[in-house]
């Protein structure tokens, strides 16, 4: 498995070392292309997810999809971003300007935050702290805010009513998602997420933990699909009770900021799972199997976490497409009825496997 903490340790070196850069300035260098880094990878991955939404809701609803603007329509998109680019800002009357304002960068600063921690290699992760996790769901919580001061800022009673309902929604499915990132910190003893991956060396989560970590996996993907707002528990944009949601006031690229971190919120979702308890970029191991581990470590971290990510991405969107959107008294009544406690449960289960020694 190739460590790209080799590539990372040589442009440090030749930045300080052979052009003779002090510490400030090899610092800001690295901070300035792996900030450029992130964003262009944001967009791209904004910009394929979108394709792929459309592409998969054509097919379950026996459609073709975007097919004009390119082959097989795969510019379509591109020429969406074009036509928000050019649009025109406005401001509400009587709205709160301030708030209108700052709403869409806080949504897109917590995305973006949240995508910053996803580990796509050995020695390719840009942000990987001792609290990793711990960390991740607190930067993440920032859309939370973002989206309420969005629909209170716009003047707008549709807004409000869906920023009520996206914040009651999204702070309550924290609880569940916290509690099954605990018990993975409790299975493989730390909260950082690179080494969560290298606890999986000898075999995937889901695998090690028995039946408490199936559940936790389960619970997390229902748990995160609410949090990102996705279907069926898209009710903060419902569109035949509330227009658009709380961007519904929002033009142009305030708008463009709520859509792309919609959809990056599904991948970073797909993504923390894959980390947590499919291995993030580690390949499957079977212990015993010493020529079938090595041909699987032949192929590339990355590949491995992308293959993962986008597999859990396209069963989102096959859930999305599926079942129809719930009430907002069911949505609740599932989360603090049947999710916590399962949650809670689940936790008890998977530190008495810890405590004695019964997991693989």
């Amino acid at each position: 498995m190739f460590d790209f903490s080799i590539v990372t340790t040589w442009f440090d070196s030749l930045l300080r070392n052979t052009l003779g850069l002090g510490d400030f300035l090899s610092i800001l260098i690295e901070c300035v292309i792996v900030g450029v880094l992130i964003l262009t990878v944001y967009a791209l991955l904004a910009i394929a997810l979108i394709f792929m939404e459309r592409k998969v809701c054509a097919y379950f609803q026996c459609r073709l999809g975007p097919m004009r603007v390119g082959p097989w329509g795969i510019f379509q998109v591109f020429a969406d971003v074009v036509k928000m680019l050019i649009k025109e800002i406005f401001f509400v009357d009587k709205a709160d300007r301030l708030l209108y304002i700052v709403a869409p960068f806080l949504v897109i600063i917590g995305s973006v935050g949240a995508f910053s921690f996803m580990t796509w290699n050995k020695g390719a992760s840009i942000l990987d702290f001792n609290v990793g996790i711990f960390l991740l769901t607190a930067i993440s919580s920032l859309g939370v805010v973002g989206i309420f001061l969005a629909g209170w800022g716009s003047n707008n009673k549709y807004s409000v009513v869906s920023a009520m309902r996206g914040a009651v929604q999204m702070i309550s499915y924290e609880m569940s998602l916290c509690l099954c990132l605990i018990s993975a910190v409790a299975l493989t003893g730390t909260m950082q997420l690179s080494g969560i991956v290298e606890a999986q060396a000898d075999g995937w989560l889901i695998f090690k933990g028995h039946i408490p970590a199936i559940i936790a996996f389960l619970v997390f993907l229902v748990a995160g699909n609410a949090e990102a707002n996705r279907g069926p528990f898209d009710l903060a944009e419902a569109e035949s009770e509330l227009t658009a949601g709380y961007h519904t006031e929002y033009s142009g690229m305030g708008f463009g900021f709520f859509y792309l971190a919609e959809y990056l919120n599904m991948f970073i979702i797909a993504g923390i799972a894959s980390t947590v308890f499919l291995g993030g970029w580690m390949p499957l191991h079977i212990s015993g199997l010493d020529g079938f581990n090595a041909v699987m470590d032949y192929i590339p971290g990355i590949v491995w976490f992308m293959g993962k990510a986008f597999l859990l991405v396209w069963i989102l969107l096959w859930i999305k497409w599926t079942y129809p959107r719930l009430r907002i008294d069911q949505i609740l009544k599932l989360e603090w009825k049947y999710l916590m406690p399962l949650s809670l449960l689940n936790l008890v289960l998977m530190t008495l496997i810890v405590a004695f020694g019964w997991h693989f």
